[in-house]
């Protein structure tokens, strides 16, 4: 009788060890799988990267002969003679002044318009909200001629002002992601402090700005790199070659040297440089505030 009992027993245990290891086995091809997939896409992804690295550490004579990823020589020369082939230093100048009025003024102005949407109760708070959102379904080349017409007649093509004033007015994308990340801070810590005494401002400067790190910090990555790798604003508004930022210079740079590509994509690597930096730096800011403002790509 016991006998029958534990051949039973052991049946089922290898039954469901079977099954055990089939589900494991399957998790595993699943992963393999999706790694495949992944490691592909990465590669799509990169590639066009690779190949201006690749270009830049190339000769000219080299360029059009070697068609491999691998220089046969390592010309390190291309990046110190492309950043002096054009005033590159004014242009960094420039572009910096640009991108750090820009991030302030989006750090600035969306985090007191989001805070306004998400912490203080008014009438039409709704409907307001619904138009500013409305906004994002605006393409930017609609809006485009009506705001040069605006800045022409204000003066202010020509200088600095269009390309830094406008941050300084908030974003509906930047607002409503800073928005979704401000309705998961509990309303006691607000509630806490009136009790002591404390203003709105004071509340949002003190307490609710500290807990938006996250948040502020993607914002402040997406400001950045908009306003680095901006070409089309600069295009525009900018007249003298003086003001010129460093996309414009890629620009000019490439007419002066005569397609001179391995030149050019060293030049690139360089203006590009800051932007993998800081992104890399602060990805896990970056990655949290969009994770917990409901935000998913």
């Amino acid at each position: 009788m016991y006998v029958g009992i534990d051949k039973e027993k052991n049946e089922l245990n290898l039954k469901y060890t079977d099954k055990f290891k089939s589900k494991k086995r399957g998790e595993l091809i699943g992963k393999i799988i999706v790694l495949v997939i992944l490691t592909i896409g990465a590669v799509f992804i990169m590639f066009p990267l690779l190949w201006m690295i690749s270009t830049a550490l190339k000769s000219d004579k080299e360029l059009f002969i070697n068609t491999s990823f691998i220089p046969r020589d390592w010309v390190w020369e291309n990046f110190p003679k492309a950043w002096k082939s054009a005033p590159f230093t004014i242009y960094l100048k420039n572009t910096v002044f640009i991108t750090i009025m820009g991030v302030i003024g989006a750090l600035i102005s969306n985090s007191l318009v989001a805070y306004g949407f998400a912490k203080i109760n008014f009438k039409g708070k709704k409907v307001l909200f619904a138009i500013v959102l409305a906004t994002m379904m605006i393409p930017g080349t609609v809006t485009m001629i009506p705001t040069y017409i605006l800045y022409s007649r204000l003066k202010w093509v020509g200088t600095f002002l269009p390309l830094v004033v406008p941050p300084f007015f908030a974003g509906a994308f930047n607002v409503f992601l800073l928005r979704q990340f401000l309705l998961g801070i509990p309303n006691d810590y607000s509630e806490a402090a009136k009790i002591e005494g404390a203003n709105e401002f004071m509340i949002y400067w003190k307490i609710i700005l500290p807990l938006c790190k996250p948040a502020l910090t993607a914002i402040a990555i997406f400001e950045f790199n908009g306003k680095w790798n901006d070409f089309m604003g600069p295009l525009l508004y900018l007249t003298d070659e003086k003001m010129y930022t460093l996309q414009m210079g890629l620009r000019t740079f490439q007419g002066q040297n005569g397609m001179e590509w391995q030149l050019f994509m060293a030049a690139s690597l360089i203006v590009l440089l800051p932007v993998i930096i800081i992104f890399f730096t602060l990805q896990n800011y970056f990655i949290e505030g969009v994770s917990m403002s409901g935000i998913k790509g």
